[in-house]
Parts: structure tokens; C-alpha cells; sequence
């Protein structure tokens, strides 16, 4: 089993085990009392790189990160500092997050709010829309066509920005087929954990030129900042380098400084 395997039937087991205590209905009464979706890519649209940061704990390939007993304050400094997203893990078993964290998230700041999970259920869809998200990750590997076309056609119909997650060429031409508008390109392989840069450089040019683009993982400063920007990012998500930094806001406004002006026309 690779880590993608495990982390996909986990989240998926703990996703039933909260249906069971919250109907689904239930559920979807609720995501229709949040408050409506932000528009994301019309936020985004200009010279600069966007930055999104994650309110993460801990993740498989390091262990604890750091404790967060504030997912609030957290994701206001990164707004502080500049931050055109913000992104919440709510993968409990490897990750130490919570859909609580993503309520509080979305109370705390005025941009656009991801949820970051490994989602394969209508039900974790309207999850993410009932705490506020404003997007949704969707990983190509972790699901069929059928059921990728199915799930990004639920996010949208629900206001919601799908964040379409490939790892390789296939995926990308999945991802491209699919028609999604934003796609990220992983640099770590969820089936080994490891991490290699060159990827968004190697897979961003097979995407379509209409599609925006976010470089993931890898980034632990400025200049990795601006070799996604010319390698075609028009956004970049950063998550252990925000989280472990001394002054999250500092370390922010740093990723922001180095994206600016950096993007390519599209």
C-alpha cells in the first residue's frame, strides 16, 4: 500500500464514522447557511505570483510540524503578511487537522479558504462547503475519471473552486481532459513522499494555457518563489516553510515580495 493508499482510505473511513453521527442532509442544511463562495482566480488575476499558506501540523514525510494552538491567529498572520489564500489540512490520522480548523480559519481572514484533504465522497464535499471553503483539492490519483468528473462537478455547482492536484504526465492530461480551470502541480510523489522540483517545470507546459497554475510543495523560500514563477506558476502553496518560520507574517510577506511582478502573462 503506498502512502496515497493509506491516506486515501483513512480519510475515507473517518469521513463514514462522521456521517454516521451527522446525516448528510443534515450536512447540506448547513453548507447552505454559510456564507457564499469567494470568487478565487478573479482575486488572483494581475502581475504577482499569488501565495497560499497552510494551517498544517504535521505531515507524513516530517512528523510534527508545529503545534498550532491557534489556527486563527495563524491563518490572520498569513493574511498580514500578504497571503491571497489560505489552506487547511482537515486529514486527522497523518496530518493532525480538523474540519474545526477550517471553521475557525474561515471566520479569521477575508480571503479565499481551501480545504486541503483527501477527498473521494459527495459527502466530504459538502463538509468542506458547510465550514465555508471556497475550494476544494481534488487529487487525480486518488480517483477515477468518472469520479473525479463527478466530484468536480459537485464543488462547482456549489460555488466552490475545484484545486485539481496531479503528480504526472498522465494526470495531467486527466486534469486537461477534465477542463479544470486550476490545477496543481505536486512536486512530492504521494506514493513515495518524496520531492522533486523539477516536476512543475517538466508537467506545467502539458497543461493547457488557459489553466492556472500552482506550484506545490517544495518551496522553502524566495528563490524557489521565483523559479515556479518562470517556470509558468501563476500561484504558489507553501506549507512547512510558512508553519515552521518564527514570524509566520515575516515569512509571508518574504514568499509575497518574491512573487511580485514575477508572473507570466498567460
Amino acid at each position: 500500500m503506498t502512502w496515497l493508499d493509506e491516506l486515501t482510505t483513512g480519510a475515507a473511513l473517518d469521513a463514514q464514522a462522521r456521517q454516521k453521527t451527522k446525516a448528510l442532509d443534515v450536512v447540506q442544511e448547513e453548507a447552505r447557511l454559510a456564507p457564499v463562495p469567494l470568487d478565487v482566480l478573479a482575486g488572483w488575476d494581475g502581475p504577482d505570483v499569488a501565495v497560499m499558506c497552510e494551517v498544517k501540523r504535521a505531515s507524513p514525510s516530517r512528523g510534527p510540524l508545529a503545534r498550532i494552538p491557534d489556527p486563527e491567529g495563524l491563518a490572520a498572520a498569513y493574511e498580514r503578511g500578504g497571503a491571497a489564500a489560505v489552506s487547511v489540512l482537515t486529514e486527522e490520522r497523518r496530518f493532525s487537522g480538523s474540519l474545526a480548523d477550517l471553521s475557525a480559519v474561515r471566520t479569521a481572514v477575508g480571503v479565499p479558504v481551501l480545504r486541503k484533504d483527501f477527498v473521494t465522497s459527495e459527502y466530504q464535499v459538502w463538509e468542506a462547503r458547510a465550514c465555508g471553503a471556497d475550494l476544494v483539492l481534488l487529487i487525480v490519483a486518488a480517483l477515477a475519471d468518472d469520479r473525479l468528473a463527478e466530484l468536480h462537478g459537485l464543488v462547482e455547482e456549489l460555488g466552490m473552486t475545484p484545486l485539481v492536484e496531479v503528480h504526472d504526465e498522465h494526470e495531467a492530461e486527466r486534469a486537461a481532459a477534465l477542463g479544470a480551470r486550476l490545477v496543481g502541480v505536486n512536486a512530492r510523489n504521494l506514493k513515495t513522499l518524496e520531492v522533486d522540483r523539477g516536476t512543475f517545470a517538466r508537467i506545467a507546459p502539458l497543461l493547457p494555457s488557459s489553466t492556472w497554475k500552482v506550484a506545490e510543495s517544495g518551496v522553502r523560500g524566495a528563490d524557489d518563489v521565483a523559479s515556479y514563477a518562470a517556470a509558468g506558476a501563476d500561484a504558489i502553496l507553501v506549507g512547512e516553510a510558512a508553519v515552521t518560520g518564527v514570524d509566520p507574517a515575516e515569512t509571508v510577506a518574504g514568499l509575497v515580495a518574491a512573487g511580485r511582478g514575477a508572473r507570466k502573462e498567460r
